[in-house]
């Protein structure tokens, strides 16, 4: 398997890589944190301008008609960058679940104002059983008149206070069904949920007899089972992707660091013990990108080993993930720790990726379904 990148996915990297650099230095997603929004809308709009918020969406809806390989590695460019935003939100659990399961007339009207930047969304994928099997859905939703009531309580809504529209998953007398709801009509109340990286936004979402219209609906009611698995696994590998680049930046950190940095007289990178552990953080990082692209690949592909090679990847870049920013604390010493330093931003939020959409112990258990499922 050949994981090198093609001139056009490099050329994809470097030009993200350029504009992050310039425009999302470590001061921006420090001042987004005591910024209502938690994100600019300036910068945003330029993000659309260069046509990352299309990436994956059919030239026909505005989109670049590239795939998941081009998504990851922007993805993991934001995450490098520590980029404080709905991109994940709006273009992986609302744009891609649109694709997933949408109807051509919910692609037509969403699709192209996502990709311009006019439009944000996200996705009310977790409850109160912290539980991201789809099967775990308490949230209900009944016919009322021609269109629908939904109630329940959703938690850990990302950037759901900026949203144009989130899916709501919730179980109506057909199964599973995943509804479009505005979180600004009446009966939806939003309440912001802080975590360990205060350059993510989630919130609780209470539903309380919210009416929707029939045209709502993504797709049948009742089928929203298998978009809902497809978008996990999608939604997995692009955090994998955002988790490599904040490691990815940790070990760029480490390694400028052991060079400048002197003990004894000559920089601590001349020591063993620190050579070694910065070669064992690249050696996962390494391994990461491996995992993020060949699940990436798989996916799109529709390979055989698809949902496993994405649970893989989930699995694997959690832990590993948390490995390189951990290490890369041990290496920087004291400074590692402080506020002012630069590297908390990476670590954290590698560290609040981790559980999302299935942590290792998770996607471990699917592996293991799967290899028992197949014998």
């Amino acid at each position: 398997m050949n994981f090198s990148f093609s001139e056009d996915q490099v050329l994809l990297r470097n030009s993200v890589r350029s504009f992050l650099d310039e425009h999302c230095t470590p001061a921006h997603p420090r001042a987004m944190m005591d910024d209502a929004r938690g994100y600019d809308p300036a910068l945003w709009n330029e993000m659309a301008k260069l046509g990352w918020l299309g990436l994956p969406f059919p030239e026909q809806h505005g989109g670049a008609g590239l795939g998941l390989v081009e998504l990851a590695i922007a993805i993991e460019e934001l995450g490098r960058a520590a980029y404080p935003g709905p991109y994940l939100a709006t273009v992986v659990l609302g744009g891609l679940a649109l694709l997933l399961g949408g109807s051509a007339a919910q692609k037509d009207k969403w699709l192209p104002a996502i990709a311009s930047g006019e439009k944000r969304a996200s996705a009310a994928l977790m409850e109160d059983a912290l539980d991201w099997d789809p099967a775990s859905t308490a949230a209900t939703a009944v016919t009322a008149g021609d269109g629908w009531t939904i109630s329940g309580v959703k938690r850990f809504v990302p950037w759901a206070h900026v949203a144009d529209i989130v899916l709501v998953p919730a179980r109506s007398p057909e199964g599973l069904s995943l509804f479009l709801v505005d979180p600004k009509q009446a009966g939806v109340a939003l309440r912001r949920m802080v975590g360990i990286d205060l350059c993510s936004r989630w919130s609780e979402m209470r539903l309380e007899s919210v009416r929707v219209g029939a045209d709502a609906v993504v797709g049948q009611p009742g089928t929203a089972g298998p978009v809902l698995e497809s978008l996990l696994r999608r939604a997995a590998v692009c955090a994998s992707a955002e988790m490599l680049g904040a490691a990815r930046r940790c070990l760029d950190m480490s390694v400028e660091y052991a060079k400048v940095r002197e003990q004894f007289g000559q920089p601590i990178g001349s020591f063993q013990a620190i050579r070694h552990r910065c070669a064992e953080m690249l050696l996962e990082v390494e391994n990461s990108h491996s995992a993020v692209y060949y699940a990436a690949w798989a996916l799109e592909a529709g390979a055989e080993d698809a949902a496993v090679a994405a649970s893989i990847c989930k699995s694997y870049v959690s832990e590993s993930a948390r490995r390189v920013c951990g290490d890369s604390i041990q290496v920087h010493g004291g400074i590692g720790f402080t506020w002012e330093y630069d590297l908390h931003l990476y670590m954290k939020r590698a560290k609040a990726l981790e559980p999302l959409f299935g942590d290792a112990e998770f996607h471990r258990e699917l592996i293991t379904r799967h290899v028992a499922g197949a014998r």
